[in-house]
């Protein structure tokens, strides 16, 4: 395994051929783009997520070359502000062709999963994306190991299979 960085992970993200998936296991999360739009709408202020529009773009793009994205988000509930917030803001990504899926914690109790969150790309490249107790962000580590594909693929599959659609899940 080694460290990568924010820009290596992010041509990752944007060059895959077939597929990403990605697990997210965290209750809170802050990058510096987000912050600033969940504390606005934490203090009920609205956001026309202009900020997105990037990410929507390159969704698009994903599935016109139909390249598949997926990401389950294994979730405590009821949830938690950042995760009400995160359902709030899913649905311009959900339109661009992104398949965001909601799992509730206690599903999940005997499922193995890795220690962090990751995406897999191609079933050839791990990225495990590492955060600070706080939420935020520290750093990438990229894995070609059959083991660590191995572990990550059946986990998210073994996860996929308990998760609800974005469009029909009623957070709690």
């Amino acid at each position: 395994m080694i460290s990568i960085t924010g820009r290596e992970f992010d041509r990752l993200l944007a060059e895959f051929a077939h597929e990403a998936i990605h697990l997210e296991t965290r209750d809170a999360y802050g990058t510096v783009v987000e912050l600033p739009h969940f504390a606005r709408w934490a203090a009920g202020e609205s956001d026309d997520l202009e900020w997105l529009r990037g990410w929507c773009s390159t969704l698009r793009e994903h599935a016109a070359a139909e390249r598949s994205v997926r990401r389950a988000r294994i979730v405590s509930e009821p949830l938690s502000d950042y995760q009400r917030w995160s359902h709030s803001i899913a649905w311009p990504m959900v339109e661009a062709g992104e398949d965001i899926r909601w799992v509730p914690r206690v599903l999940v109790s005997s499922i193995a999963l890795p220690g962090n969150d990751f995406y897999l790309f191609d079933q050839r490249h791990v990225v495990f994306l590492h955060y600070a107790g706080n939420g935020l962000a520290t750093g990438y580590s990229l894995s070609t190991d059959a083991d660590d594909i191995q572990l990550c693929r059946k986990a998210f599959e073994t996860v996929w299979k308990l998760a609800i659609p974005h469009r029909e899940y009623q957070p709690v």
